[in-house]
Parts: C-alpha cells; structure tokens; sequence
C-alpha cells in the first residue's frame, strides 16, 4: 500500500469522511514515496471571512468563561489527543517523513502542552501594586486579547498547534488554524479531535476552534485582518517579514518563530561520546529539518581532526531510508526542492573552499546522506540557512573567538557548548555569551521541552511560544486603580482644584 493510501485509511479510522476532499482542491503528498493522495478542499475568500467572523462571536461568550472551566476543554483535548496518539503520529510520518519515534514525540508535544495549560488556567496571576494615593488600590491584570490565528509549518506540523492553541484556549481566546499546504491532512485529522474534544464540553461557542486549509492567499488574508488579535506565524524568514508586515500595518500583533542557523562550540575539555552523539541527533533529526538543526559545528583547532573521524564514522552508519521502518534514522526531505537546495548548497560550499567529508548524494527519491563539509570559514553558504542535513564544521583558537563566529548569524534561535569547564559554560551564558533565545550547556541546540518558552531573537523573529510566561503574549495587560477613599488625589502631587 503506497503512503497516500495508508493516510486516506487512517483519516477513515478516525471518521473523517470525503467530505475534506475536492477534485479542484490542494494537492497531497507523501514524501516517503512520492505517492499523491486525494485533494483537499481550500477555503475560499468567503470562508476566510465566515471564520473570523465566528471567530469574534465566539470570544465574546469564551472570555465570560471562567478561566479554570477554560482549562476543561484544554484538559479533555489533552485526554483525545492520548486516545488518538498513535493514528497521529502516523500520519506526520507518512505525510511529513518523520522517523515513527519523533512522530510520537511530536504527538506527545501537544499532550504535554494540553497538561501544561490546565494548570495554567488557575495561574494567570496579576500584580498587586502599591499606590502613592492614599485610600487607592492599584493592580495589574490579565485579561483575554481576542481571536487568534495560528500559521504553521510542514516540519512540524501538529504541535506548533497545539503549542498556540492550548494556551490561547485557556486564556480565553479563539483559535483559526492555517496549516502548511505542505501538511494539510495532519491538520485536519488533529481538528477532528479537537471536535470531539468540544462536544464532550458541551457548551463552547461556535466558531472557537476554527481550521482554514489553503495557500499564501488564506495566510495573507488572516494575517490582513484587524479581527485577528495575534496572528502566530511559524516559517521561514521570508514569510515572517510578509506577515510582520501586513500586521505592523494595521498596528496588530504578531507572534513570530522564524528560521535559525543553530551552532554548537566544542572545546578541547568536552566529552566527546556524548558530543558525538547531540551532533548526530541535532543535525540527522528530521532530516535536519527543524528551526532548531545544528548546522554549524564550531570545533577548537587542537581536537577538528580527531572529532570529525568519530564523526565521519558515525555518519556512515546512519540508516537513511523509509522512516516507518524499524531502526531508520533519516526520512525524506519534504520534497523535490528541499533536494534540490541539499544539492544547490553543497556546490557552493565547494566553491567557496569547503571539503565534502562524508554524505552529499541524493540515494533515491526525496532521501539523501548527510553531509559533514569542513569550511576555511564562515563564508556566504554557511551563514545561509540551508533546511537539510548539511552540517559545517569550522575550526578556532580563542574561546571569545568561538562566540563571536557563534552570534554572527543573522538568526538567533537556539545555540549550544560541550564543555567540562565552568567558566567557558558561564561565559557562554552570559550577556556576552550566545545571543539566541535557547542556550544550553553539554546538550545539542535541538528537542527544546514545552516547560521553557521556546524562540529567539534578531531574524527568528523574537517569539515565544509554549511554556513559562510565554501565556501573556495571548492577553492584554490591564493597569486598573480604585479609590475607595472619600478624597480625589492626583498622582505626583498634582493639584487640581474647581
């Protein structure tokens, strides 16, 4: 059975019927093998419209509900999502190429944001402020922001869902979902769900949870809109600045996790088996697919050769191959142009100097080796994000010099060092340390965990998503004072008097 068909079963298994289909509609695809499933309906300019609209009905009734019976409906699609975790995470393989253990981990990410945000919905703490008036209380508080429409990508097509939507849910906003058109029927078997989810509430508005399938112009329509509150973009940098734009322009806002080019130091006191191995996840994952891939390797001079013949080692084994097989390591690429840009990107780094140590060749299909390709230096190709398994190793003396190649990427994501010694680590975590939004020590730069808020800064966009207090980014803070005095005080002294 080719992959398109075992997604089409599965969607049955979860009873979604052709109704989802449409001759005229947007093309699937797996990548596994190439195999093209049933179109899929697009909304059109009119069901845009009828979303948002529902979407501002249904916030109006869902911020009068308290937020700890918010947290219920989280809680109970917490609960659909474990029932439902295995059909799903089959379907982000077959439709996205995962290996089957990150597409149960991608599936667990939505359950453990769903734990995470029940508890959330009876901590949406204030402030209680100290007035210079006497008689006066003053206080901040949190309040609801208003529909708010997640955009999300191909590599990670379910959990970025989640990541919004389980904390907007519980903060009392509605949500409109508009998947990859890379990855549209993951989106639809998580919305199926999420309905079951609402129907055992009982009494959620229409219109709170809302899915949109579509291209860049259902995007750019959402993204357009004064109705949506926040608009939660996941992407490359390209389509950030266009969503950045088009809600700076009616002063909106925006949530943004965009690209990275995620480096790692190694110095001469790390462990290197344990290095070996995060190198090995963090660039082979997701056929380094993820905003979070390592894709350079900064190495100390005096342990390069030593660790990159482990390394080359190491790749020549990896098992690249049909990700719902047991013991395969590496997937597809998402399709024919990610190969391309694979391709495209190692005929730079030859130009511009560099050695193909290990991998480079396409094997068939959408399935290539990682490549390891030592650089003289940081040159145009390195510094360029490339969405595939090529890892860059450059060399350095200094430990300040390590940091300053780290923070010379226009992207700030996420970062890491191996090392054994205290002060390189703290370094590394200072404010003149690694400039991203994720840092960590003896850890690869990727598989970030729900309880810390995950993004970064300069191109990445400067979001946060998912744990610590990430939350207020989907309310509107309030200032509020009361007088219960019988006097009217004006702040700073200020006398008023007729």
């Amino acid at each position: 059975m080719t992959a398109a068909a075992d997604a089409r079963s599965i969607l049955t298994r979860l009873g979604i019927d052709d109704a989802v289909f449409d001759p005229q509609g947007l093309a699937t695809r797996s990548p596994i093998d190439g195999s093209t499933g049933a179109p899929v309906r697009a909304a059109d300019a009119g069901e845009v419209e009828d979303a948002l609209s529902a979407a501002t009905e249904a916030f109006d009734a869902w911020r009068r509900v308290p937020a700890p019976r918010r947290g219920e409906l989280v809680r109970l699609l917490g609960e659909e999502l474990r029932a439902a975790k295995s059909d799903l995470a089959a379907l982000v393989t077959l439709e996205a190429g995962k290996i089957t253990s990150e597409g149960l981990g991608e599936v667990q990410e939505m359950i453990d944001i769903c734990d995470f945000a029940v508890g959330l919905s009876r901590q949406l703490y204030g402030l209680t402020l100290p007035s210079e008036r006497p008689g006066h209380h003053m206080r901040e508080t949190w309040q609801p922001l208003g529909p708010v429409v997640v955009i999300s990508a191909f590599n990670f097509p379910v959990a970025v869902w989640a990541w919004n939507a389980a904390l907007a849910l519980v903060c009392g906003d509605p949500v409109i979902w508009k998947p990859s058109e890379k990855t549209p029927l993951t989106a639809i078997a998580v919305h199926a769900v999420a309905q079951r989810a609402l129907a055992r509430f009982g009494d959620a508005p229409s219109g709170l949870v809302q899915l949109l399938v579509g291209g860049r112009d259902v995007g750019r329509a959402l993204a357009a809109d004064p109705r949506a509150a926040l608009v939660s973009a996941t992407g490359s940098t390209r389509m950030g600045r266009a969503v950045a734009s088009a809600v700076a322009g009616r002063l909106g806002r925006s949530l943004l996790e965009l690209g990275g080019n995620n480096a790692m130091i190694l110095t001469p006191s790390a462990d290197m088996d344990m290095a070996v191995r995060a190198i090995a996840f963090s660039a082979v994952g997701t056929c380094g697919q993820r905003c979070t891939s390592l894709r350079r390797l900064l190495v100390h001079e005096d342990v390069a050769d030593a660790l990159v013949a482990r390394l080359a080692r190491a790749y020549a084994t990896l098992p690249v191959g049909d990700p719902r097989e047991d013991g395969v390591l590496v997937g597809p690429l998402i399709d024919e142009d990610a190969v391309q840009g694979f391709e495209a990107a190692l005929v730079q780094a030859v130009e511009q100097g560099g050695e193909i140590l290990v991998g480079g060749d396409r094997v068939e299909g959408g399935y290539v080796r990682p490549a390891i390709v030592l650089m003289p230096g940081q040159s145009a190709v390195v510094m360029a994000e490339t969405f595939a398994p090529i890892l860059y190793v450059v060399t350095w003396r200094t430990f300040d010099e390590a940091v300053a190649m780290q923070n010379a990427a226009l992207q700030g994501l996420s970062s890491c060092v191996f090392t054994d010694s205290v002060r390189e680590a703290e370094t590394f975590l200072s404010a003149w340390g690694s400039d991203c939004g994720i840092a960590n020590v003896n850890i690869g730069p990727s598989g970030a965990e729900i309880g810390g808020a995950f993004g970064g800064e300069k191109e990445t966009g400067g979001g946060r998503e998912s744990g610590s207090d990430a939350w207020k980014a989907y309310m509107r803070r309030q200032t509020q004072t009361v007088n219960f005095s019988a006097e009217l005080p004006l702040a700073q002294g200020v006398r008023f008097e007729v």
